[in-house]
């Protein structure tokens, strides 16, 4: 059906370029300026959270150790994309080859599959925390931990390699070369094939029930416990601190999972990359932003440490 349309180039295009967000040189530098502040804020947020979490003893708990995580994983997730994004806003439009293409696209779906296997596992950790307070040393262990931590980068690399493979054994039309994205996500470059895609959308779409639907139903199941063990809690107080702790977490649950779910889960013949775009902006630059500001100006114990160091009272670490 493609080949009688357009001459198919069996080789097909070596390099992409990335669309433009304007051609008007004042508004590039407006969004370049804008781009970088919020990257440098993304670095320093959840760099500071994870050095204090490193560095003082009161915060060495699987809590913090999963936040730690994913503020690791935010700062790698938005550095595979943004630098790149950077300077095809600033000067001449940069190609990109289809390997490097193809890498992007590995690390930066790999990436944000972890980020949103951590929130599943991060709420599990609350349900112990609040459901089973008597017994969350003994199930909450280092040990536990960091298998949860490498079973779902495990889980990620194995889906992201299936998934990417799959694409990129594709043929693309030589004279589409433009990626109307500043990334090389799943859905615009699929757009760019002149094949048959149904079996690619069916696969795409069996990848994000397992990475979206899946943990967000977990979660769900999770917090309709912790919410009946809240209620419980004859403590106004301790209501309260408990409400706090989750509903900081929730937060970034419904805008990362709630975004998503709109980008890869939503129909193509119904999708628009342009707000495919704005959506990708939300959770390249919203959730990796809002990480470190929900979890420190709601944490008493990471604001106290935070203002330990700021004060210059050093840090404390065990032995």
């Amino acid at each position: 059906m493609f080949a009688r349309s357009a001459p198919l180039n069996q080789s097909g295009p070596t390099e992409f370029v990335f669309r433009r967000f304007t051609t008007a040189p004042h508004f590039q530098a407006l969004l370049f300026l804008l781009f970088l502040l919020l990257y440098l804020m993304i670095l320093c947020g959840n760099a500071a959270i994870i050095w204090v979490v490193c560095t003082h003893s009161s915060l060495r708990t699987p809590m913090y150790f999963f936040l730690s995580s994913l503020s690791f994983i935010e700062i790698n997730y938005t550095t595979v994309v943004v630098p790149l994004m950077l300077s095809n806003i600033w000067g001449t439009r940069r190609h990109i080859s289809l390997a490097g293409c193809g890498t992007q696209m590995f690390f930066f779906i790999t990436l944000g599959t972890v980020d949103c296997f951590l929130l599943a596992i991060m709420a599990y950790d609350r349900y112990v925390a609040i459901c089973h307070p008597l017994h969350y040393t003994l199930i909450m262990t280092q040990k536990l931990c960091i298998q949860v931590v490498a079973f779902a980068l495990g889980l990620a690399l194995f889906l992201t390699v299936q998934l990417t493979s799959l694409i990129f054994t594709l043929p693309f039309w030589e004279h589409l070369r433009e990626i109307n994205h500043f990334l090389c996500d799943v859905p615009p470059v699929l757009r760019l094939a002149c094949a048959d895609i149904h079996v690619h959308q069916a696969v795409l779409y069996v990848v994000s029930i397992l990475v979206l639907t899946v943990p967000f139903l977990l979660i769900c199941v999770s917090y309709v416990f912790i919410t009946l063990a809240i209620l419980r809690i004859r403590s106004a107080e301790g209501r309260r601190r408990a409400f706090s702790t989750c509903s900081s977490h929730l937060t970034v649950v419904l805008l990362q999972y709630g975004v998503c779910a709109v980008v890869y889960m939503r129909p193509q013949s119904s999708s628009s990359l342009d707000e495919d775009r704005l959506f990708a902006l939300v959770y390249t630059f919203g959730t990796p932003l809002l990480n470190p500001l929900i979890y420190t100006l709601r944490n008493k114990d990471v604001k106290s440490a935070l203002k330990k160091v700021i004060s210059g009272k050093g840090t404390t670490r065990t032995p």
